[in-house]
């Protein structure tokens, strides 16, 4: 503060040597700076406690009132008052940038709103993958295997009810994000990209939730288009038949391992997600299906085929009967 004892000090000696009229103008001026600088410091200038060691959110179609009073939460702003007025002024109020914003040091009111309304976060999104065929939990691994302070087992609590609705995509997510965010987005991208095949199962007088059942399965059974078709047709003539789906990979998703292969005992499993105890789909899916997997469940390929197996060469082979499928078993697995 040496600079302003100074100025304080040249001030006074400039007072003491003016006239009465140049010393009420010098007053006035004086007066006008003090208060310029009490308003700066009172409205303006970066809290005390600005928050340069953690991250700030500014949530999705956040209005500049209930932003001004979440950054003065925050403690990022002095005054929300102030702020939301200069928004509407500047016209900033209709360019909020939603997003995590990092600041690497205290910035005044204006510098703020400048920022939020460019959208200049100051911090880089990060690169996550969520492959077909991945669960609610693998998917809660995954990013928080990428995201700093990501908790994955509230991801997983707050993603029951959602699986199979989670769509696996490559995302670009600010650090920082919550499970809550990260749900909704992946919901809300699954609802957009399926929006067509969600029409086509209406259409055609098929639940779209039996239409992710069984794409869940196929994911999980098949790793091509054809195969998932394939796969599809064959358990569509179960269901027909009223036959057990007998799918061995619902029992990872029945004991939460991933890559399980289910023993005998596992087959006598008390669960309704039981595909060898139970007929007809389970009661949900078992993974999150991918867009072929979806397309595969809506277009099965037909055929008299209803049972199959992949072999150690990783094909996969179909049978009419047991006794075929027996043989496959002899020749491709066993």
């Amino acid at each position: 503060m040496e600079w302003l004892r100074t100025l304080a000090g040249t001030l006074i000696a400039r007072i003491r040597a003016s006239s009465r009229l140049s010393r009420v103008m010098l007053l006035a001026a004086i007066f006008l700076l003090l208060s310029i600088l009490i308003s700066w410091w009172l409205f303006i200038s970066a809290p005390s406690a600005f928050p340069t060691d953690r991250l700030v959110i500014v949530e999705e179609g956040a209005v500049a009132s209930a932003l001004a009073k979440s950054l003065k939460d925050d403690g990022v702003i002095r005054s929300p008052l102030l702020f939301h007025a200069w928004m509407r002024v500047t016209g900033a109020d209709r360019s909020v940038h939603a997003g995590t914003y990092y600041f690497s040091e205290p910035l005044n009111l204006f510098q703020v709103a400048d920022r939020i309304a460019r959208g200049d976060r100051g911090i880089e999104s990060i690169r996550v993958t969520l492959t077909e065929g991945m669960t609610a939990r693998e998917m809660g691994e995954a990013l928080s295997a990428a995201l700093p302070d990501f908790d994955a087992a509230v991801f997983t609590e707050v993603a029951k009810g959602s699986e199979g609705y989670l769509f696996p995509d490559t995302y670009f997510i600010d650090p920082g994000t919550g499970p809550e965010q990260v749900l909704a987005r992946l919901t809300d991208t699954f609802n957009d990209r399926t929006e067509a095949l969600r029409l086509e199962a209406q259409e055609r007088g098929i639940p779209f939730s039996d239409v992710v059942i069984m794409a869940s399965l196929l994911e999980k059974e098949a790793d091509t288009a054809e195969g998932r078709r394939m796969v599809s047709g064959i358990l569509q003539n179960r269901l027909k038949e009223d036959m057990p789906l007998q799918v061995d990979a619902v029992f990872g998703y029945i004991l939460d391992r991933s890559g399980y292969a289910p023993t005998g005992d596992d087959l006598d499993m008390d669960s309704p997600y039981n595909t060898y105890l139970n007929r007809g789909l389970p009661p949900g899916p078992i993974a999150n299906p991918g867009l072929d997997a979806l397309a595969a469940a809506l277009d099965p390929i037909e055929s008299d085929y209803v049972y199959y197996l992949t072999g150690r060469d990783g094909n996969m082979y179909y049978a009419r009967t047991f006794d075929e499928h027996k043989m496959n078993r002899e020749l491709y697995l066993d």
